[in-house]
């Protein structure tokens, strides 16, 4: 009995499988782990809904991509939930080849309507101010435990940083100083592409977050690595325990109230706009208009006078 040779694809063909495959991870990589983890729930989402009705899900047609956005806001999803949905649509069939049914004036019209009957509005958190810091603070124990949680809501705090910043922290990315504390941030949700930034942290006098970043570091004998091994999940649930200890509505508080609370600190002290931006690396000067208009809400009102 003759055995067949069993056919071996070219070395090319081989090498280009591998490229292609490399270019793929590539692309995805285009977009930041939250943002990619995000994507993917909402395409599972939509997969499964279109296949509960015998709808391909890739291509999709126009019609089925405006039905399913629809059922969402017929569900009672926020807006702000269903563009997301829409555009992780629109993503993966880019990446696939295939044209965005979400290109299409149906879809386009299906978001407007949903924008404008359910509404845009952000819900906001509250910010940590200095001041909610302060009492927050009060209520750590002195314990390894509380030296993280106390440098946790420091560092997140005086360096403005986001969960995600927080949590990819290494201590090689901070560099003492006698003046402070410089934090090398490597990757941001405004810095995709690794360009890398950093943030001065004064020593201070008050609440002093460069002593309780030392503490914990010392205290935990971390020479190298990650400076807390914690989830961004771990982070917002820090926040809310302090918040709750210190008699505040932890509903209101989250991880990104670290961040929001320093910019509301800086402008209520009368910090200048460009001086703030420095810290939280925004782009854009109107993205603090926001905070700037609530920091100073009660300074110089309409009604200071006979109110």
């Amino acid at each position: 009995m003759t055995t067949l040779p069993v056919p071996v694809a070219p070395a090319e063909v081989v090498v280009f499988q591998d490229h292609l495959a490399s270019a793929a991870q590539y692309a995805l990589a285009e977009k930041s782990d939250a943002t990619r983890r995000a994507y993917a729930s909402d395409w599972s989402d939509f997969a499964a809904w279109a296949a509960g009705l015998g709808k391909p899900a890739a291509p999709a047609s126009a019609a089925t991509v405006a039905a399913y956005l629809a059922s969402l806001a017929d569900r009672g999803l926020k807006a702000s939930t269903i563009v997301r949905r829409s555009a992780a649509i629109g993503y993966m069939h880019r990446i696939a080849g295939h044209e965005p049914p979400t290109n299409a004036e149906a879809v386009k019209a299906v978001l407007r309507g949903i924008k404008r009957r359910v509404g845009v509005a952000v819900e906001r958190k509250a910010p940590a101010t200095a001041r909610a810091i302060g009492a927050m603070l009060k209520k750590v124990p002195d314990t390894l435990t509380g030296k993280r949680d106390r440098a946790v809501l420091l560092l997140g705090f005086a360096a403005a940083l986001r969960r995600s910043e927080i949590v990819g922290l290494t201590v090689g990315d901070l560099e003492r100083t006698p003046d402070g504390l410089f934090v090398h941030i490597r990757r941001s949700k405004t810095d995709q592409e690794g360009e890398g930034h950093f943030v001065a942290i004064p020593r201070g006098g008050k609440l002093k977050p460069v002593e309780a970043v030392e503490d914990w570091l010392a205290a935990a004998g971390i020479k190298e690595g990650r400076v807390f091994d914690l989830t961004d999940r771990t982070i917002a649930n820090i926040v809310k325990r302090y918040a709750e200890a210190a008699k505040l509505d932890p509903a209101l508080f989250s991880g990104h109230s670290l961040r929001a609370g320093f910019v509301t600190s800086a402008l209520e002290a009368g910090a200048d706009l460009l001086k703030v931006m420095d810290v939280t690396r925004h782009r854009e000067v109107k993205t603090l208009k926001a905070y700037d208009r609530r920091a100073k809400a009660f300074k110089n009102h309409a009604g200071k006078g006979f109110l």
